[in-house]
C-alpha cells in the first residue's frame, strides 16, 4: 500500500481540479448539467482514482487505477478542446490548461511504465 499524499501526480491533480472547477464556473448556465457536469466528474475522477489505486496491494491493481485516471485525463482534455470549440472559453484560458492536463497524462504514463518494468 502506497501513502498517495506523496504521490506528485495526485498533489498535481489536486491543484487541476481547483483550475477546473474555476473555468468551469464561468460556463453558461445552459451547460450545468452538460459539459458542467461531465468536466467536474471526470476532473475529480484523476486524484481520486490515483489514490484508490495506492490502497490496493497488487502492483497490477494500482498500475489499473492509474490507467482509469489516466482515461480520465484524457476524456477532460476532449472536453476543454470541445469548449474551445463552442467558444465557451478563449484560447487564452485552454492553452495553459490543456499543457498542465498534457503534462499530468505523461507524468501518469511514466508511473505505469515505471510499474509495469519494476514490479
Amino acid at each position: 500500500m502506497r501513502n498517495f499524499r506523496e504521490l506528485e501526480i495526485w498533489k498535481e491533480a489536486r491543484k487541476l481540479v481547483k483550475e477546473v472547477y474555476y473555468v468551469t464556473s464561468k460556463l453558461p448556465e445552459t451547460e450545468k448539467y452538460g459539459l458542467v457536469s461531465q468536466i467536474n466528474r471526470c476532473v475529480v475522477s484523476i486524484p481520486a482514482n490515483i489514490a484508490e489505486g495506492s490502497s490496493k496491494f497488487s502492483q497490477k491493481d494500482f498500475v489499473r487505477f492509474l490507467q482509469i485516471s489516466l482515461g480520465s485525463a484524457f476524456e477532460l482534455e476532449t472536453h476543454i478542446i470541445l469548449c474551445q470549440d463552442l467558444k465557451f472559453i478563449s484560447t487564452e484560458q485552454s492553452v495553459p490548461l490543456l499543457q498542465k492536463i498534457q503534462r499530468l497524462q505523461k507524468r501518469i504514463t511514466a508511473l505505469i511504465k515505471y510499474n509495469k518494468q519494476n514490479h
